[in-house]
């Protein structure tokens, strides 16, 4: 598909012929600039500050929203490659200054220092041989909100509230629910998060979940005699898996680097139930805890928890690595797009702006389309 059918599929819900023009000029500025994705840096080439203008108030001051966008853009993607899950990732944006709306100082630990940031999850349809972005929930701290002046120069909508990660987590992939999207598990690392909140709302609601956990979430072993114990005693994950030890057998998978390269890793399952606020509705369902190795590393190296009991080893450590397909997409893909360049204050021109860069990392992604090809069609279309 090309740029232009994309578009048209995209901007289908949007009113006027002049919006559906500029989004699609948007989407290619996206892909044919080098360099940082600034609207200035888009409209050089294309006219300039007159065009500078035009995309900033159809990014920023504009009425179109973005979901049925995003839902567009979901249902394209599911039909171009099918997903086997849908992977929740954590995106943050480093920020200089304190104008941008949602920033907030706080210690980033891949940067090691404390710096203003803004923060958004991110739902992926993800498979083994690529992944796309096609939700987003940008995080709004209380600060934020409190603050009136702020509010309004950033036109946060009355309804958003500061939420935990877990919260923010669960309701990017909730929101997607009634978009005609197959079903699938959700994906996601929850270290550091609530984990029985967050699995209290997925199975609520009837999504399931395969979660990467701290190694001091409580469970209780479904079968307390294979740990010496007369009673189902809660105990850390981590303590459950390295007494499981013994059951690791290896599992082949192929990683998602360039040369996608086959792995082996030891890899053990367990099952557990939770117990207290790490109970299901129910309190007595059984859940499953896998292990995962690595041979640099003391047993187990990675803690999975997943209500998939009846799914293999292979397959959750299959879907465990999706997470490391759509780190590598958002590396690849998304941050060449711009998916992090927005520089406005407005809340809605964040939304808009991460929904057009959630379509040209599709684009180039799913359709094959590079910078070079995209400054090539942009050349033939401004020449026709």
């Amino acid at each position: 598909m090309s740029g232009t059918e994309l578009a048209t599929t995209l901007f289908a819900t949007l009113p006027r012929s002049d919006q559906r023009r500029k989004g699609e000029e948007y989407i290619r500025g996206l892909l044919a600039t080098k360099g940082r994705k600034s609207i200035r840096n888009m409209a050089a080439p294309v006219g300039g500050s007159a065009r500078e203008q035009s995309l900033h108030h159809f990014v920023s001051n504009s009425t179109w929203h973005w979901m049925p966008v995003r839902r567009a853009l979901a249902r394209y993607v599911v039909r171009s490659a099918l997903p086997e899950a849908y992977v929740v990732h954590t995106m943050v944006i480093p920020k200089a200054g304190g104008n941008s709306v949602g920033v907030y100082r706080c210690y980033v630990p891949q940067f090691g220092q404390i710096r203003g940031v803004q923060r958004a999850v991110g739902v992926w349809a993800a498979a083994q041989a690529t992944s796309v972005p096609v939700n987003w929930r940008l995080h709004i701290p209380q600060d934020w909100l409190e603050n009136g002046i702020r509010r309004r120069q950033a036109a946060i909508p009355d309804d958003v509230r500061e939420e935990t990660p877990e919260e923010s987590a669960a309701a990017a992939l909730l929101a997607t629910r009634d978009w005609g999207l197959p079903a699938r598990p959700a994906v996601l690392d929850a270290r550091g998060m609530d984990v029985p909140a967050l699995v209290r709302r997925l199975r609520s609601a009837g999504v399931p979940y395969l979660v990467r956990i701290d190694g001091v979430l409580r469970l209780a072993p479904a079968d307390p005699a294979r740990f010496g114990r007369g009673v189902a005693e809660a105990l850390p994950a981590r303590q459950i898996m390295a007494a499981a030890g013994l059951l690791r057998r290896p599992v082949v998978w192929r990683d998602h680097g360039p040369g996608h390269a086959l792995r082996t890793a030891p890899v053990a399952t367990v099952r557990v139930r939770g117990t207290g606020r790490a109970a299901g509705p129910r309190g007595t369902d059984d859940l499953l805890l896998l292990g995962v190795g690595d041979g640099g590393r003391p047993w187990p190296a990675e803690l999975w928890l997943t209500d998939l009991t009846e799914a293999g080893p292979v397959a959750l450590l299959r879907l465990s690595r999706l997470l490391d397909r759509v780190e590598r997409d958002f590396r690849d893909i998304s941050e060449r797009v711009g998916i992090r360049d927005y520089a406005g204050r407005s809340y809605c021109g964040w939304h808009r702006h991460t929904t057009l860069a959630s379509a040209a990392h599709a684009l180039a992604a799913l359709g094959g389309m590079d910078e070079g090809r995209f400054r090539a069609e942009e050349n033939l279309r401004q020449a026709s």
